[in-house]
């Protein structure tokens, strides 16, 4: 009897080095390729107070939209369903008699209980989890998963002594796809729409091509903190969170633009926040729920509480603050914004609005295209002071950002900051506008 594979694409929307797409297809006779989207849950919901932005969904179109051209190309095609994971694989499984489940393995906590979920409820299929969204697998650790420092710079150290395994060509070929009607994809998937950005593995190797044809990578260190501009940042991330890239392959390009230019400080430094990468990834794997504690395990909560006048503000971008409003008005209307802003406004969330960092963490979480559970809440962590951080937290003063990284405004104007400046506290606890 011909066995009937079932692959769950999540983070690693490619086929270019995902070794365990490539693994798990050569286990089975026929192959259905999946990628559910599942509800949010009632942890995100309640923090973040928001769903899904149009621009997040859009962005994941284009990127499932790039996965099944590739998949075409190969004569198979990717469906996408929406609902429980565990109720839609059930479904599968009944209407198609799926022998085999794989996935790559997923860093956080509540992902892998869902993969625990599946294995208990269906005892008779084979489950497969391989390595595809790492710089290294867990067995190339030099230590074990619990011993992983409690901070970067020991990791980072370690990490450094590791060669980075080449990128796997792509899949040549995949097992055909079982004769039985496709579903359309998901009406609100399909209606969204990003006109900022576009994901995707094709779009992904085309700007790796161009971003390292040119001479950015040569001046990164100096740019990356820049708010916009030119070329000032790689824009990777949303490949990279998506899988339509893997780390593997940026390394390898890396590789071959020092070998052609030369290394310098700025083309190390686009390894090292690789490695940043890395160090959560491997956290969020370690750590498991304390990810997304507010002390984050560490028995010290941070000094802040949720008051939802502020948190309103923060999210629409009328606070008082003219840079925090441009970034966030900026994050709602692209899904993405700056490694240099994603700091500020999180700090003013934290100290200027004394708020519960959970609350900005899971809004960044409906928000950024490039959203990674492991990077985005451990970032957030390091922020509030209950992460990989051994100084305890970052406090930005606003106005020195504003002076050293949009001296002349233009940031704040191009995005509106100053527009729908208010002051806090404006208002009760039900809405009602406060006296002088």
């Amino acid at each position: 009897m011909s066995s009937i594979g079932l692959f769950i694409f999540d983070h690693d929307c490619r086929l270019l080095d995902n070794p365990a797409l490539a693994s798990f297809s050569a286990q089975v006779d026929k192959l259905i390729c999946l990628y559910c989207l599942r509800p949010q849950d009632a942890f995100s919901r309640h923090y973040s107070q928001t769903s899904a932005s149009g621009a997040q969904l859009g962005y994941l179109k284009q990127t499932l939209i790039e996965l099944n051209q590739g998949l075409t190309a190969l004569n198979q095609c990717l469906r996408v369903e929406s609902g429980d994971l565990v109720a839609v694989v059930g479904r599968y499984i009944k209407d198609h008699r799926i022998s085999h489940i794989g996935r790559s393995v997923p860093a956080g906590v509540y992902e892998q209980a869902q993969w625990q979920a599946l294995q208990k409820a269906f005892p008779r299929q084979q489950f497969f989890a391989g390595d595809s969204s790492s710089l290294f697998t867990l067995t190339d650790l030099p230590f074990a998963l619990n011993d992983l420092p409690a901070s970067f710079t020991p990791a980072r150290k370690r990490f450094e002594t590791l060669e980075v395994a080449p990128a796997q060509i792509a899949v040549p070929n995949l097992p055909g796809a079982p004769q039985t009607p496709v579903t359309p994809w998901p009406e609100a998937l399909m209606a969204a729409d990003n006109s900022y950005y576009s994901g995707g593995e094709t779009s992904a190797r085309q700007h790796l091509a161009r971003y390292f044809s040119s001479r950015a990578p040569s001046d990164y260190k100096a740019t990356r903190n820049a708010l916009m501009g030119e070329s000032f940042s790689t824009q990777l991330s949303g490949y990279l969170a998506h899988g339509a890239l893997s780390p593997r392959q940026i390394v390898a390009a890396l590789k071959v633009y020092e070998a052609e230019h030369g290394a310098n400080e700025s083309t190390y430094w686009i390894y090292f926040e690789l490695l940043w990468r890395e160090y959560f990834y491997w956290s969020a794997r370690a750590r498991g729920a304390r990810l997304f504690a507010f002390d984050g395990g560490t028995g010290k909560a941070p000094n802040t509480s949720f008051y939802p006048s502020r948190f309103k503000q923060w999210c629409q971008g009328s606070t008082p603050y003219p840079l925090v409003n441009a970034l966030m008005h900026e994050l709602n209307a692209t899904g993405w914004m700056s490694n240099r802003g994603r700091q500020i406004a999180a700090s003013c969330l934290v100290n200027e609005l004394a708020l519960d960092w959970r609350y900005g963490a899971a809004y960044f979480e409906q928000r950024l295209i490039d959203y990674d559970v492991a990077s985005n809440w451990g970032n957030w962590q390091y922020i509030a002071g209950v992460g990989a951080d051994p100084r305890g937290g970052r406090h930005f003063n606003l106005e020195k950002q504003a002076e050293q990284y949009d001296p002349g405004g233009d940031y704040v104007n191009r995005w509106s900051g100053r527009a729908q400046c208010q002051p806090l506290d404006s208002v009760d606890m039900v809405d009602w506008p406060l006296g002088d």
